[in-house]
């Protein structure tokens, strides 16, 4: 039976995804928009429009976001909820109020500044965003589609998005520079928020001792795109034969799995160590 989730508990993950919207939305006010830089995702096309066509961001990652998360939910189900929107509206109209109301000024004129601080700012917001079970949408939805329909990985997926996107900007502002700080943004973005999400180490292994293992395979299965190994164990004190659930996620799954886990059995026991590599199929190649 499914945990209900105490209010207050909801309400403050509403909050601490706000919080993460809005920091995410500063990252291209101050930073990444005035230089041109590009992250990646809906927000990078949003860079490219807004200083090509002087269009509003918010505007533009909001009109791009709706159908996106349309698509998401007829193709993958519920699967991303209110969140998902809450977060990716926020982010829109939080941009263009610092932008158009707030009238904030660009925090450096200089380009590898802008790209170093931008991603590590929006890496701090999607960090936020991610640990509170919420996402932003954009290159997200397009990856887990790519990875439903084909054999490629979800994150491999939002890579070639990224770096197409990227790749667009400097094409679009004719200066190869621009790209290349885009890719440095990227890069730092990526790494904070992995660090963000669960340390220095870049996947976690789950060991769960449950009664209720056979509904956390399904859910892992299901509801993860993961595989795991199903372990017999002995109880040292009362002698009984157990199952123990193995799994390793990566650590922007680390926070659902936890709560998946809680949600199907509270009483579960869970290890959670620190993996220093993972060699085979959903992480890193062995070539």
């Amino acid at each position: 039976m499914t945990r209900k989730h105490d209010w207050r508990e909801i309400l403050l993950e509403y909050v601490l995804i706000t919080i993460g919207s809005v920091i995410m939305s500063s990252s291209l006010v101050l930073f990444l928009g005035p230089a041109k830089i590009a992250p990646g995702g809906v927000s990078g096309l949003a860079v490219i429009i807004y200083n090509i066509f002087n269009i509003p961001m918010g505007i533009t990652m909001l009109v791009l976001n709706i159908p996106l998360f349309l698509i998401g939910l007829k193709l993958l189900g519920p699967k991303f909820g209110p969140r998902t929107f809450y977060s990716f509206t926020i982010v829109s109209l939080a941009t263009d109020f610092m932008d158009k109301y707030l009238k904030l000024k660009p925090a450096t004129d200089d380009p590898l500044l802008a790209a170093i601080f931008g991603g590590v700012v929006i890496g701090m917001g999607l960090g936020i965003v991610f640990r509170n079970k919420g996402t932003t949408g954009g290159s997200d939805i397009v990856g887990q589609v790519i990875n439903k329909y084909s054999n490629m990985s979800v994150g491999t997926g939002i890579m070639i998005i990224d770096f197409f996107i990227i790749s667009i900007s400097g094409a679009a502002f004719r200066n190869i520079n621009l790209a290349l700080y885009g890719f440095i943004g990227l890069f730092f973005s990526t790494r904070v928020i992995d660090i963000m999400l669960d340390g220095f180490d870049y996947a976690r292994a789950f060991y769960i001792i449950s009664d209720k293992y056979e509904e956390m395979i399904d859910v892992i299965n299901k509801k993860m795109d993961r595989g795991g190994t199903l372990l017999h164990g002995k109880g040292i004190y009362t002698g009984q034969d157990r199952k123990v659930l193995f799994a390793v996620v990566t650590r922007r799954e680390v926070s659902k799995l936890r709560e998946l886990v809680k949600d199907i059995d509270p009483k579960a026991f869970v290890i959670i160590s620190n993996i220093h590599e993972v060699l085979g199929n959903g992480f890193r190649s062995r070539t």
